[in-house]
């Protein structure tokens, strides 16, 4: 008996991503164990996001997985460092971590050669180990890895968001409520667009100073900074009319891949338009501070480690409000 439990503990349940259009895989793989530079992270918290269902759908993104497959999903984690390798003395065994999702060689967690968080353990190193502080939950502590990191870097390192500023958020889903509620939090006066009528009733929660079905809407308010969540192509135009005298738009979403635009408004309002994807470890560390003070709540829908095709499934079909974060126990 005994020595039958000793094998089980060296195997444990994975999902994993074979192929596009092939559901996820529970399959029983290797516990992973601390080489040098390295810990194992006990996973408390994993959150699926709508990129792990354009994973599955779309050929295109099959070139991230150079290393081969299968592959472990889940790019957004938190948890307990559980084992320390050598050169890792700066960590401890119990320490609370949070994962930034992309390491420094522009692989990411959960598609090139680093399994993700849909398993009970995984690995990390100093690339995106980002210290999770006491009073900030797991299941947040997850949530801020990708949607968190994703749009705190839109909103606050790439547009600039600061007191005083007027600033357009357009979509108020996983990332929009957080790239709003953070500009709201540091004292900017936020405008939100959305189309989902439940998510609009989250307006008074996120501080928004208005919300309509699109940001044109606040047009003749003199935004000076649009942050588009959505990038529905249509969203990208709506943005570019509805800026004021030297605005800029930091173009986020990735709903659409292209859009088509007026160059008059470029033009003649002097506009900027940026790109910004994902973050780095500050920006992680940075939105942490913000959950310290218990202000930013998105909202979370708690499933299990079973659950995560299911919810892969619900995002696909779309209307989801707030973010599926698996929950595991121990």
């Amino acid at each position: 008996m005994h020595h039958k439990r000793i094998t089980e503990r060296l195997n444990m349940k994975a999902w994993q991503f074979v192929g596009t259009d092939k559901p996820l895989e529970l399959n029983d793989v290797a516990e992973p164990k601390a080489g040098p530079g390295q810990v194992v992270v006990d996973v408390k918290a994993s959150g699926v996001c709508h990129s792990d269902v354009t994973t599955i759908d779309d050929p295109g993104w099959m070139a991230l997985f150079q290393h081969g497959l299968p592959r472990t999903m889940g790019h957004e984690s938190a948890g307990v460092i559980s084992e320390v390798g050598e050169g890792m003395d700066h960590w401890k065994v119990g320490d609370r971590v949070g994962l930034a999702p992309v390491m420094s060689d522009g692989d990411a967690l959960g598609y090139g050669k680093w399994d993700g968080g849909f398993a009970p353990r995984m690995l990390a190193t100093d690339d995106n180990l980002v210290a999770l502080p006491d009073e900030v939950a797991f299941d947040l502590g997850a949530m801020a890895t990708d949607a968190g990191l994703t749009s705190y870097h839109a909103m606050m390192a790439v547009g600039g968001a600061k007191k005083g500023m007027k600033v357009g958020v357009i979509g108020l889903g996983g990332l929009g409520y957080i790239g709003a509620r953070a500009a709201a939090l540091v004292g900017a006066e936020v405008y939100g667009a959305e189309i989902n009528p439940e998510t609009q009733k989250l307006a008074d929660e996120i501080g928004l100073a208005g919300v309509a079905d699109s940001i044109d809407a606040f047009k003749d308010l003199g935004l000076d900074l649009i942050v588009d969540y959505a990038g529905f192509g249509t969203t990208t135009s709506a943005a570019i009319e509805t800026l004021a005298e030297f605005g800029t738009l930091v173009q986020v979403g990735m709903g659409r891949l292209e859009s088509t635009i007026n160059t008059y408004p470029l033009i003649v309002n002097q506009l900027s338009i940026k790109g910004s994807k994902s973050g780095t470890k500050e920006d992680l560390a940075g939105i942490y501070e913000l959950m310290r003070s218990g202000q930013l709540n998105p909202p979370i829908n708690h499933i299990t480690h079973a659950d995560i095709p299911e919810a892969i499934d619900k995002l696909r079909v779309g209307g989801v409000v707030g973010r599926f974060i698996a929950m595991y126990e121990g």
